[in-house]
């Protein structure tokens, strides 16, 4: 049904033993996913090729649009600065620097730079990707800096002088790892990392904690908890609050369910309970309904009680926020006295400020039809917000907020939109429902320009780990989807948390098939509005979204045009064996259990790739240092679709872990690469080719 793309790669042999594809360095798996990834890119951007042009262009153009000196300085307040992580053109590593709250309002703003990652870099002779910073708590003079080589999950972590912008010759240091620390203090840390036999869950995080003071081995730190190898992690924090010292440690369980001790006390909450304790509180969301002393606290609120009196037995919660079966508590950000609370409701943000002690609530205004967030506050610091709204087609402000007076947001910083958004570029959202196989209706966006017709239309999705999509601009989509007057979609999934934790549970395990259900519903109800017809549909997905789209592929490919499947799951029969796959066995099921396993080889995209019917073509992205989903998965996948017949694309990025890509230079390759491939296969372009 799909006519086969065309590919200057599809002649050469693709051919390898699968289990090498597992090596992820191995000499034979790399020189195969280069080769083929050399050819991905030549069949779009060589000389000659109907697209290379464009394709330059459109890579030049969204570097410019990620080096932008207009984009926003993203803050977060430490003592008496605020700290920001930067890239641009002359510096595509990063600079972390800092400055005071008068230079950040001031037109002009001076920044002081305290590391370079591009000299440390190349200082070291290191791919050095930066993974943040935890500045010492009250005296802001010492940081734990992240690094991590490539993009993976795992990190170095080296202490830093905040007053000599130095490395502390003696300081602190952790090898790479997949690493949990807290300051206590300045001589003392609270670490779960990798020490060898018995120190890491299956999932590869930290099982125990150590509390380890300044000029002792790690080595030999005093262990204060330990939680079991089959967990997912273990995590401690210290929490400095004048007044309220306390340590707290999770263990969590798996990705949904854990237990919280406060100072060695156990909470003995219900195990799907989230908890936060703040001061004399103790705030929680509960995933179930939960019925302390006869009270409900429905799935998804927010709820409060007084921590000593929890802790002495009593359960006189008090429910601060529930919108029922319309959304949830999506965000808990607290201050020095305000709690703000962030919810959806129908997938529209509200947020509320809550006095604590009184409990009296006040609404905070937002634009009408954007999404907002809290970017960050600093409880230690006082009761300063920092507040970014946006929608897809309205870039993001940045806003200061006085707690005391949540009315009045001052904006401070505005995104640019750098492609057209004037009235004559007739961009607007609409919000469709869609009925999904059992009933259910499954809520999407769509932007674009509906004064056009029937377009090329773009559909994203994501649709787990109760992840919710709210609308947010992206210049990146604007400048090489949406100015071409394209549409683009992006559907609430169950699976993801847009309507509370039931959203999400509806649609785990062995009701992981509703996913599907509810995006084969989505784009069958573009088609019947009239938006696009199947073969000028292209869907994309990312990471459980490369799920999603690589299981659309097996199970419905008459159904879309094109399919762009990026750090995917596929194999699922032993995705629970590959890198960070055990940890979600709460989201997909355990394939070692019989029962399970029945359900998930229904669905598991490697397993049902088919030579009959003919797919649409795919594009597999991964990256080699990826170390939370294998690149063996979309490897193995790319593989499978070759030797069935299928048209597939493979490419592989040498750097750029979970992401896909490490620096803005990385990110306007692999962006401009798709949406050129995008092009060739539902665009404009793909139309005329086929009609001459």
């Amino acid at each position: 049904m799909h006519p086969q793309s065309k590919q200057s790669n599809q002649p050469r042999s693709r051919a390898i033993d699968p289990a090498l594809l597992d090596q992820i360095t191995g000499d034979e798996a790399l020189a195969w996913a280069n080769a083929w990834s050399a050819d991905t890119e030549a069949s779009l951007t060589a000389l000659g090729s109907p697209l290379a042009e464009e394709a330059a262009r459109l890579r030049s153009d969204i570097r410019a649009a990620l080096d932008t000196d207009a984009r926003i300085p993203y803050v977060l307040r430490r003592g008496d600065f605020l700290y920001n992580f930067w890239r641009d053109a002359s510096r595509p590593r990063g600079v972390w620097r800092r400055t005071t709250l008068p230079e950040f309002l001031a037109p002009e703003t001076e920044w002081e730079e305290l590391v370079s990652v591009d000299t440390l870099a190349r200082a070291e002779g290191e791919d050095w990707v930066w993974k943040g910073a935890t500045v010492l708590p009250l005296t802001q003079d010492r940081a734990l800096l992240r690094l991590s080589r490539g993009g993976a999950d795992a990190v170095t972590i080296r202490e830093f002088d905040l007053h000599t912008r130095a490395f502390v010759a003696d300081g602190f240091r952790i090898d790479e790892a997949k690493t949990d620390v807290s300051w206590v203090d300045r001589d003392t840390l609270l670490v779960g990392t990798d020490l060898g036999e018995d120190s890491l869950t299956h999932s590869g995080y930290p099982a125990q904690v150590r509390r380890w003071h300044r000029g002792t081995p790690l080595a030999q730190a005093e262990e204060i908890f330990r939680g079991e190898a089959s967990d997912v992690a273990v995590g401690a924090s210290y929490d400095p609050t004048p007044g309220y010292e306390r340590t707290v440690i999770t263990r969590a369980l798996d990705f949904y369910t854990s237990r919280t001790w406060v100072d060695g006390h156990e909470l003995g909450l219900p195990l799907d309970c989230s908890a936060v304790p703040y001061k004399q509180w103790l705030f929680i969301i509960p995933r179930t309904d939960y019925q302390p002393e006869g009270a409900t606290i429905p799935a998804g609120a927010l709820a409060v009680t007084d921590l000593e009196r929890f802790l002495a037995g009593e359960r006189d919660f008090r429910v601060l926020s529930d919108l029922s079966d319309s959304g949830a508590v999506e965000d808990l950000s607290l201050t020095a006295n305000y709690a703000f609370v962030t919810t959806l409701d129908n997938v529209s943000t509200r947020i509320e400020r809550i006095t604590l002690g009184t409990w009296e609530r006040t609404d905070v205004p937002l634009p009408p039809a954007s999404a907002a967030h809290i970017v960050a506050t600093s409880p230690l610091d006082g009761d300063e917000v920092w507040l970014n709204t946006s929608s897809f087609t309205t870039p993001s402000t940045l806003s200061l907020l006085d707690a005391t007076a949540p009315d009045h947001p001052n904006a401070v910083k505005h995104a640019p939109a750098l492609f057209d958004l004037s009235d004559t570029a007739g961009l607007e959202t609409r919000q469709h429902w869609a009925t999904s196989a059992d009933g259910t209706r499954i809520p999407y966006y769509i932007t674009g320009d509906f004064s056009r017709g029937p377009r090329p239309t773009l559909v994203g999705g994501y649709g787990g780990f109760e992840v919710s999509l709210t609308p947010s601009f992206s210049n990146v989509r604007g400048i090489a989807w949406l100015s071409k007057g394209n549409f683009y979609v992006q559907p609430n999934l169950r699976g993801g948390g847009e309507f509370g934790p039931s959203w999400h549970s509806q649609a785990v395990k062995a009701n992981r098939h509703k996913v599907w259900e509810d995006h084969r519903a989505v784009l069958e109800d573009i088609v019947a509005r009239g938006y696009a017809t199947p073969e000028r549909i292209a869907i994309r997905g990312g990471s459980n979204g490369g799920l999603l789209t690589s299981g659309a592929l097996t199970q419905y490919p008459d159904r879309f045009g094109a399919a762009v499947v990026q750090v995917p799951l596929t194999d699922m029969l032993r995705y629970h064996t590959l890198s960070a796959g055990a940890s979600w066995m709460a989201e997909y099921g355990d394939p070692d259990d019989p029962a399970e396993r029945a359900f998930i080889e229904t669905w598991s995209p490697l397993h049902n790739v088919a030579s009959a019917p003919a797919y649409p073509p795919a594009l597999v992205t991964t990256s080699t240092r990826d170390d939370r989903v294998h690149p063996a998965h979309a490897r193995t996948f790319a593989l499978a679709l070759w030797e069935a017949g299928q048209p597939v694309d493979y490419f592989e990025n040498t750097a750029g872990g979970h992401a896909g890509a490490a620096d803005n230079e990385q990110v306007a390759r692999v962006e401009a690469m798709i949406y050129t491939w995008l092009e060739r296969q539902i665009g404009d372009t793909a139309t005329a080719e086929r009609t001459q």
